[in-house]
């Protein structure tokens, strides 16, 4: 399969988790990619060449609007185009609100809901020009629905929701979508970490903290796969998928059907 060949994808955050297995799926199908990550930069480049296309590396911080315009010349000067932008960045931190310290409330909003705004400020007049494009923006269960103590984290995902529907009836005429996928709890290392903490207070094993996470929110009682969410990315990139404008489509295992 090689349905994205010649074009150039860009995903943020894409050093580990989601990101990487989303850039992984971009480049089996043929598309170049432009990482971007604080990870192990040298293993996500070695997965990405293994799919026999072009890979290059931009180490910008996402919450620095000056990086993030260099991060996008960069990557149209050492491919030629920008295509596809998956808005992958995220932090998290949790604490009820009157505990939430300011500088984390404004490094989740800048890394999470901000970084958007401008990849795609910045990508919008090539795509344009190009007459296509794909915005994917990253946005979470919690992009629909709260949860206590992530104050920051749900106002940037909903922040990020709406974001996606502005971009895509501004360029609703055009061959540019953007569309947001919202997962539920999928196992990251952000998750993981989540998951040990759990274990750790309740003095219970991994798989018991595992098994108590998902059951609280996930009727599954699975976890979503970076591959399931992946596969999703890849079709909303394809011609069949050139009328999803605009959509929020959560992979949550139920969890919003609650």
């Amino acid at each position: 399969m090689s349905t994205l060949k010649g074009k150039t994808a860009l995903v943020t955050g894409s050093t580990s988790g989601i990101g990487l297995g989303m850039a992984i799926a971009l480049a089996k199908q043929g598309a170049n990619i432009m990482l971007n990550g604080f990870g192990e930069k040298d293993v996500a480049i070695a997965k990405i060449k293994a799919c026999g296309v072009e890979v290059d590396y931009h180490g910008a911080d996402m919450s620095k609007p000056v990086e993030i315009e260099d991060l996008i010349k960069q990557t149209d000067k050492r491919f030629g185009s920008l295509d596809i932008l998956v808005n992958n960045a995220g932090i998290q931190y949790t604490a009820n609100v009157e505990d939430f310290p300011a500088d984390k409330w404004d490094a989740i909003i800048a890394i999470n809901l901000s970084s958007a705004f401008h990849t795609s400020h910045h990508a919008l007049p090539g795509m344009k020009k190009r007459n296509w494009g794909r915005i994917i923006n990253i946005a979470s269960v919690h992009g629909l629905v709260g949860s206590t103590q992530k104050a920051a984290y749900i106002a940037a995902k909903h922040g990020i929701v709406g974001l996606t529907k502005v971009i895509a009836l501004e360029n609703a005429r055009t061959g540019i979508t953007c569309n947001a996928i919202c997962p539920g709890w999928v196992l990251t290392p952000l998750v993981q970490q989540q998951v040990d903490a759990r274990a750790e207070r309740e003095h219970i094993s991994n798989d018991a903290a595992k098994i108590a996470l998902l059951s609280e929110k996930q009727p599954s009682g699975e976890f979503v796969t970076t591959e399931q969410l992946a596969a999703l990315a890849v079709f909303l990139c394809g011609a069949d998928a050139s009328e999803v404008r605009g959509v929020a489509w959560n992979m949550d295992g139920g969890w919003t059907a609650q």
